[in-house]
């Protein structure tokens, strides 16, 4: 694509030849060949611009910058937000791929994940082939691809969506987090309708403070047609206000425009009547969990919104199984007792999945969990009091120290545990093969915060660690 035709209407000021040809993009200066833009991005760590010289001398043609760079021969163009630009010009070079696709996207603190497995299976079942972004993988129908993180940089992001579209996609359902809002990866993309799950304390390292982190969400809700709000949460009416379209309500609780009434929790899933002012519809699902419903009822009421027929809202949520990483049951391959793994390393989320063990477990809950280094360290003694008030036993380890001391972080768990319910044992996979070991007769072990991730990261190093692998190898060297 021609210079001039990229920046036809985009926001900047041009310097040098216009006529050049934008072979291909990139932000990572390693990564930049021959004919190449090269975007001089501000970050948090490092500044792009530093890289430009690198860049021009690895072939870029073209500088994307926010400070105009003493370097001769080679374009720039500049623009007053780098992010912004980026996402721009991105979506300009792949000929703008979100106006050819029903872009649904999904944000709260939880549950968005479990969201976008639903409206994809809801999607398929009204006819559409739906593509998916998010925390565990991305997806173009039923190819998976990798993923680094739940919402990819711009650049990325409209690359894999002009692959979407060249394949056939027609709905892009997608995880959109705090970070990606507040760093506009999505910026200039209009979605046909937006999700609000529910909103507590996570990312405080991130944004500074709540309110920071409650603005960064609302950002999705004023670039949505259909917005579809939690009004249960107490946040929910600070996005509804902050919502430039239409906006439809769902709760389990009052009065919505979408209800779940006669709600029936069970050991295998849940059931309910979803009401409207017009309609009501028996839905059943196979994933239990008062969160099940609450991640139902967004679905439902989105899909309302973007005109989806009932039963295939109905058979949709009746297809979904289970979310990998999700309140997801393990072979014990005979065991007289459970393993869930679950992704829950909020409060919320913990809290949420012991409540609902609670509710069916005949025996004792054992959960084994820990909280994520450099990350908000003010939730980890609130985790620590959640899981020795709701678990019999509390198995305290690692999950992802980081670059911080396991020690440290689980003496901050320490701090808001007073009862003698409680061990610690550094080691995660010690501390699973501790609860396997010690499990007794109908007990629930709960594998709380890794979820689908496979990995421990440790000074920056990512070691294997899949908690379904370390299940099955641990069952088999305790000969069971």
């Amino acid at each position: 694509m021609k210079l001039r035709e990229l920046v036809r209407d985009i926001p900047c000021r041009v310097t040098g030849n216009t006529d050049i040809e934008i072979r291909g993009m990139q932000y990572d200066s390693r990564k930049v060949q021959p004919g190449d833009l090269f975007f001089c991005i501000k970050g948090f760590a490092t500044d792009g611009h530093q890289y430009a010289k690198k860049a021009v001398e690895q072939g870029a043609v073209c500088l994307m910058v926010s400070e105009p760079q003493e370097i001769e021969g080679v374009s720039q163009i500049i623009v007053e937000d780098g992010r912004e630009g980026m996402a721009l010009l991105s979506a300009a070079f792949y000929g703008h791929p979100a106006r050819q696709l029903r872009m649904v996207g999904v944000t709260g603190t939880n549950g968005k994940t479990s969201t976008t497995y639903m409206l994809k299976s809801i999607f398929e079942q009204e006819g559409s082939k739906v593509g998916l972004l998010g925390t565990i993988q991305n997806m173009i129908g039923d190819r998976v691809l990798h993923t680094e993180r739940t919402t990819p940089e711009s650049m990325d992001l409209h690359k894999l969506l002009r692959e979407m579209a060249d394949d056939g996609v027609d709905t892009v359902v997608m995880e959109v987090s705090s970070h990606s809002l507040v760093l506009k990866r999505v910026f200039g993309i209009a979605f046909a309708g937006a999700v609000f799950t529910n909103l507590t304390q996570d990312h405080l390292d991130f944004h500074g403070n709540f309110e920071n982190y409650q603005a960064a969400k609302a950002l999705l809700f004023a670039a949505s047609q259909n917005s579809a709000i939690n009004i249960d949460d107490p946040h929910g009416d600070f996005m509804r206000k902050a919502a430039a379209g239409k906006v439809n309500t769902y709760s389990a609780k009052g009065e919505a425009d979408v209800m779940a009434r006669d709600i029936q929790l069970g050991t295998d899933g849940c059931r309910f009547i979803m009401k409207t002012s017009g309609a009501t519809l028996p839905i059943l699902m196979n994933i239990p969990g008062m969160f099940s419903v609450y991640n139902a009822l967004s679905a439902i009421t989105i899909s309302f919104m973007l005109g989806v027929d009932m039963m295939h809202i109905k058979l949709g949520l009746l297809a979904v199984k289970n979310v990998p990483g999700r309140f997801q049951q393990l072979d014990t391959h005979g065991g007289d007792y459970s393993v869930i793994l679950d992704y829950c390393h909020t409060p919320d989320s913990l809290e949420s999945t012991l409540k609902t063990v609670r509710g069916f477990a005949r025996g004792r809950i054992v959960c084994v969990f820990g909280c994520g280094g450099n990350r908000d360290n003010l939730k980890r003694p609130i985790m620590g009091e959640i899981a020795e008030r709701l678990a019999d036993l509390a198995i305290v380890t690692s999950d992802n120290p980081r670059f911080e001391e396991p020690m440290e972080i689980i003496g901050q768990i320490l701090a808001g545990m007073k009862k003698d319910n409680h061990v610690v044992i550094e080691n995660r996979r010690d501390a699973i093969r501790y609860a396997l070991e010690h499990a007794q007769k109908d007990d629930v072990i709960v594998l709380a915060g890794k979820g689908h991730e496979d990995y421990q990261e440790i000074r920056g190093v990512k070691h294997p660690f899949d908690e379904k692998v370390i299940v099955e190898e641990l069952l088999a060297e305790l000969g069971r």
